[in-house]
């Protein structure tokens, strides 16, 4: 046998026989009285005995007896509302009873009563010696060297905590949360690609998700992005501000600058960035001199005062359809007109595939979120229009007749008001 070969043969004897001791395992279990705090999405919770200020571990629930394992955030104990930064099990609730064990192998797991596993770290016989809850908000389980085997850094959910990463290889995105009582994926996604951070809108009706943010300033010009980094890091040495960004990092290792999203005169190192349940993508920064609950937004990506969108680019702002005009929704479309706009807007259901059988109406200076930032197909007025009709699932299309430039939409949700009558939607609605 080789030196080389005895060589792997002791390392992979070793990281076998190297196991949590005894007086460092735990098996945590979700029974007992529920917290009397107010915790965000409104639900009921049970603090774990993990907790490093300001996170602790718990499971909550927004319905009863589906509980998630999850972080909560905040400084003080009672006034905030606390935040759930991250989640072990989103879209798997556990009941009653149900355990976290971090056994001797070094696997943690999440697991019923009845021991069927909803969650685990994979760790198992892979050299994890310890847990820990480190004070930025990682949970770790790390070897015998203090080298992290598993962090939960790697895995988000809709939140990034400062000095967590997107990376490439990995998790290279976050996405929402569907609602406040339904905790599964929603549709939107904020996501690192080769060259860019971008929106993404997902909907049952199209196979690819759809784009309705990208900016050349959360982009690079060459080489490829390695990582994005959330920072929060005081702007001199006085630290008068606090500059909250996100650092881009190449696949070289070099820098690629960053992109500066908020300077709150204050300390800001207790903040998160989240992609909300509308798609909106907000800074939270935790200081309790600002406000009495604590928490202020000190970035919101699309919003009336922001330099960077307007709430009318969000696809649901104004609900499942609707004309969205300085932040507002102004108008619900028909083939009568613009009605005004409620709640109750939407389109008239096509139940046939038939040419025969539907037709459109024209809406004037509108533009589909989609048409923003996508380029759409350079093709005539008419090819465009004989597109959606061949196309069971087009709800409508969009032209834009300077450009010669064919959206197709399937799905409608928000539409915004531009001057410019060149600009037309043109909508599906069945023959009566």
């Amino acid at each position: 046998m080789s030196l080389f070969s005895l060589f792997l043969l002791s390392l992979f004897v070793s990281i076998a026989q190297a196991q949590v001791p005894s007086n460092a395992t735990f098996k945590l279990v979700n029974e007992g009285e529920f917290g009397p705090y107010i915790v965000e999405y409104d639900g009921d919770y049970r603090t774990l005995g993990v907790f490093n200020s300001p996170f602790q571990l718990c499971f909550y629930n927004t319905t009863p007896n589906a509980y998630y394992l999850a972080l909560r955030m905040a400084i003080q104990r009672t006034e905030p509302i606390y935040r759930w930064v991250w989640e072990a099990n989103r879209g798997n609730p556990v009941k009653e009873n149900a355990t976290l064990t971090f056994g001797t192998d070094g696997n943690l797991v999440l697991a019923e009563a009845d021991g069927r596993v909803a969650w685990q770290t994979n760790t198992s016989n892979k050299g994890v010696v310890g847990f820990k809850l480190l004070s930025n908000g990682n949970i770790v389980l790390h070897d015998s060297k203090g080298n992290f085997v598993w962090q939960s850094f790697d895995h988000p959910t809709d939140t990034l905590l400062v000095g967590q990463s997107l990376k490439a290889g990995g998790v290279s995105k976050l996405v929402s949360r569907l609602s406040a009582k339904e905790n599964v994926d929603g549709p939107y996604s904020l996501v690192m690609e080769q060259k860019a951070l971008v929106l993404y809108y997902k909907s049952n009706n199209s196979a690819r998700p759809m784009l309705y943010f990208a900016s050349p300033q959360w982009s690079i010009q060459s080489g490829s992005l390695q990582s994005v980094t959330f920072k929060s890091a005081p702007e001199t040495d006085e630290a008068f501000a606090y500059e909250l960004s996100l650092d881009l990092q190449l696949a070289d290792n070099s820098s690629s600058g960053s992109i500066l999203l908020g300077r709150p005169k204050y300390n800001a190192t207790a903040s998160f960035i989240r992609i909300g349940i509308d798609g909106n993508v907000k800074i939270y920064t935790y200081y309790d001199k600002v406000t009495y609950a604590g928490w202020e937004v000190t970035f919101t990506l699309f919003d009336r005062e922001s330099n960077w969108e307007t709430e009318c680019q969000l696809p649901e702002r104004c609900g499942i359809f609707g004309v969205c005009e300085e932040n507002q929704c102004v108008a619900c479309p028909s083939p009568n007109g613009l009605l005004g706009w409620n709640k109750s807007c939407q389109p008239e259901k096509v139940s046939s595939c038939r040419e025969s059988d539907f037709h459109y109406y024209k809406i004037e200076g509108v533009d589909h979120f989609l048409s923003k930032y996508t380029r759409g197909d350079s093709v005539k007025e008419s090819d465009c229009t004989n597109k959606c009709s061949k196309d069971c699932k087009c709800m409508g299309y969009f032209y834009n007749q300077q450009t010669s430039r064919c959206w197709i939409a399937y799905e409608l949700k928000t539409l915004t008001k531009v001057a410019n009558s060149t600009h037309l939607g043109y909508i599906k609605a069945p023959n009566h």
